[in-house]
């Protein structure tokens, strides 16, 4: 008989299949004592060890390529961490086995950042997945991971380590589906990377038995054990339907009486510039420039390695718009030489923009790359400062990219609250906003972004968020000035016609959503556009938001 469960859904897509479970995570390592002598063995086991495993997650990032490349060479520097491998080196000096001084010092880290009240909580799955991965080898037995399965099928988990996310086979994987984890996790943004459908925090996923088939809609977040005939058929048809929609919504975004609305890609370096070429994408709404400084945490890349990445991305567009987000580091991106090591709380300290500010050589060095990099090309540059609060904030990136010498349109990111609020001043200071929907949920809310447990926090549809983007809106169009999204709110192409609706002047998301946006755009008017906004707004709870809008735009 056909039940029905409810998750967050993050990646469009329906997906039927039988269920198969992730394998079960690495055996606790027996407490047992070494001779003294067998230390120093103990310490260059572990040592090779912790190399093998960062060496494995840089190799996965060079297959999969783009946002998972970054996330993958972020999580084998987690593996090398310098205070980690002391620890373990430490416990084993008194008479632990590298593996058991793995599994302890690993321990001792992730309950650290649950005593910093879990900002970093978002990193523990990955922390979970680097320890598991180095204990496996240090035992000599295989890593738990992806099942074997010659037939394709929908994949359960309590959470899904980007390793793992990363090199899904989207022929064999049809979606997957986690306990933990929220819209905006690494597994969720990869999945929608990949084009794979998935509902990530779904409470009892895990007791979903092998073998049982389920129908996954990533869009509703709706999952239909043992799903009936009628229901296979109607979403089915809403597959096909999706699909003519998709294949004929082409150009440029726009309503369908004409009101323009770009729709741009979200990138993490020139590795993404292809799918979103591909994608249609009218240019890049969001160019994160992290992945340049993960290399070396000691120090920033030199002028020259920037201009060359600049450039390459810059050239793809030739009269596009390219928004560049100076480095955002801090909170989960710590660099040794830029962000403090002891913040009890990093995610409200010193990152992005007031780590720049602290740093003034770093953010100058990056805007003169960017100077240079645009020197002779005809692409519509833009850059942004991340962590925005207010107008004095403003103001200081303004005057440090005028005095760098960059002939571009200087903006700031929406992801506090108070620069929502108060956007009417910042834009005395700035050309353009760009509203960061997944930070400014996290801050509007208290809802760590990467927590499955307060994920109805972090729903972009919630009205207080909304009541946040139409305030931002509002000012940049008293102000005459443009405001667009960039985070992953823009890649839902419900949540798409009710931004437009609130009076976003443009959308950029992974380039894998821009198609649904485009064909969704598409079919409603702006003035159905903004009734559904309105209808949104005016309830209390996300999932009413949602409904009310989509009663609009149905025309129920």
């Amino acid at each position: 008989m056909e039940t029905t469960l409810r998750g967050v859904g993050v990646s469009h897509g329906v997906a039927i299949g039988e269920v198969r479970h992730m394998g079960t995570a690495v055996l606790e390592p027996p407490a047992k004592q070494i001779p003294t002598e067998d230390a120093g063995r103990e310490q260059g086991r572990a040592r090779q060890a912790v190399e093998a495993v960062a060496a494995d997650l840089v190799a996965r990032g060079n297959l999969a390529g783009g946002e998972a490349q970054h996330v993958l060479e972020a999580q084998a520097m987690m593996a090398q961490d310098p205070e980690l491998m002391a620890d373990v080196e430490r416990r084993i000096a008194v008479g632990s086995t590298a593996e058991r001084a793995v599994y302890d010092a690993f321990a001792a880290y992730r309950a650290l950042l649950a005593g910093a009240g879990e900002y970093l909580a978002g990193r523990v799955a990955d922390l979970d997945d680097v320890r598991n991965r180095i204990v496996a080898r240090l035992l000599g037995v295989p890593m738990p991971g992806v099942p074997d399965s010659d037939e394709p099928y929908v994949l359960i988990a309590r959470d899904l380590a980007p390793a793992d996310t990363a090199l899904l086979d989207p022929t064999l994987v049809l979606g997957f589906v986690t306990e933990e984890g929220g819209p905006t996790s690494h597994s969720a943004i990869l999945a929608r990377a990949l084009g794979v459908p998935a509902v990530v925090a779904l409470p009892g996923a895990g007791e979903l038995a092998e073998g049982t088939v389920i129908a996954v809609d990533g869009s509703t977040g709706e999952i239909f054990v043992e799903p009936s005939d009628d229901r296979r058929a109607r979403l089915e048809q809403a597959v096909s339907e999706r699909k003519a929609a998709l294949t004929a919504s082409t150009g440029p975004g726009a309503t369908s009486d004409g009101h323009k609305v770009p729709l741009l890609a979200n990138i993490g370096g020139p590795a993404d510039v292809a799918a979103a070429l591909e994608a249609g994408a009218e240019g890049v709404g969001l160019f994160r420039t992290e992945f340049l400084f993960l290399d070396d945490s000691t120090r920033a890349p030199s002028e020259e390695k920037q201009v060359t990445a600049y450039r390459e991305v810059l050239t793809a567009f030739p009269e596009g718009r390219v928004v560049v987000r100076v480095l955002d580091a801090g909170a989960d991106k710590p660099l040794d030489f830029l962000t403090p090591a002891d913040e009890p709380n990093p995610a409200l300290g010193v990152r992005g923009l007031r780590a720049l500010l602290d740093h003034p050589d770093v953010l100058r060095a990056q805007l003169r790359a960017l100077a240079k990099a645009a020197e002779g090309l005809p692409v519509y540059l833009e850059v942004m400062a991340p962590m925005v609060a207010d107008r004095t904030d403003a103001k200081a990136f303004a005057d440090a990219c005028r005095e760098a010498g960059l002939r571009a349109k200087f903006g700031a990111m929406v992801e506090i609250p108070s620069a929502a609020l108060r956007a009417r001043s910042v834009l005395q200071e700035v050309e353009f906003l760009s509203l960061g929907t997944n930070d400014l949920a996290q801050y509007t809310f208290a809802a760590d972004r990467q927590v499955g447990a307060v994920s109805r926090l972090q729903d972009p549809w919630q009205p207080a968020l909304l009541d946040l983007v139409a305030s931002a809106a509002e000012a940049a169009k008293a102000e005459g000035k443009s405001c667009g999204v960039c985070g992953e709110a823009a890649a839902d192409p419900l949540l798409a016609c009710v931004l437009t609706g609130l009076g976003v002047t443009s959308l950029s998301m992974g380039a894998a959503s821009i198609p649904y946006v485009r064909a969704m755009l598409a079919t409603f008017t702006m003035a159905q556009c903004e009734r559904a906004a309105a209808a949104a707004r005016a309830v209390d709870t996300a999932d009413e938001a949602r409904r009310a809008a989509q009663a609009v735009l149905s025309g129920e």
